[in-house]
């Protein structure tokens, strides 16, 4: 099947905040970016777990790591933008080239209801749109057991 985006698609983020915040949902964190956010924020893997984040209830009543949302649901690390940009985590650097956003054109355009950004500015390749996909799609969440186990390691 051919894909809608076979000749890219325009977005360009408007700094608008709705995918950081305003209503509630998950970010979820992999190895990858657990390892990353603690770099970044110079912080034991325990420090940052206690502070930014909670657990989410996943497939198969599993428990995975997710970002702790503020009162107003805002991500924990927003403030009048991203805290960690450089280092924030795959879910968000892939946004909007997520697998179920781009699995039609229909899809696609009713997330640009929410986003401003889709439909506009930069055009992005099918190459681009693809690799961003595959980065989503193998961001595997960490299980609580997982980061447990790296706490007792002194990670």
């Amino acid at each position: 099947m051919e894909k809608f985006y076979k000749s890219g698609l325009h977005f360009e983020c408007q700094r608008c905040s709705f995918c950081c915040g305003h209503s509630p949902g998950f970010v979820y964190l992999s190895k990858r970016d657990l390892m990353t956010l603690c770099k970044h924020f110079n912080m034991t893997v325990k420090d940052f777990v206690e502070k930014y984040c909670r657990w989410a209830d996943y497939y198969y009543g599993t428990k995975v790591l997710a970002l702790l949302e503020k009162k107003n649901y805002d991500c924990i690390l927003w403030e009048n933008g991203c805290s960690c940009y450089q280092a924030r985590p795959i879910q968000c650097s892939t946004y909007p080239f997520w697998s179920w956003m781009i699995e039609d054109e229909k899809t696609w355009n009713e997330c640009g209801k929410d986003c401003p950004g889709i439909n506009k500015g930069k055009v992005w390749s099918v190459e681009e749109i693809e690799e961003n996909k595959k980065k989503y799609v193998e961001n595997t969440p960490l299980h609580k057991e997982e980061v447990e186990e790296m706490i007792k390691n002194g990670l």
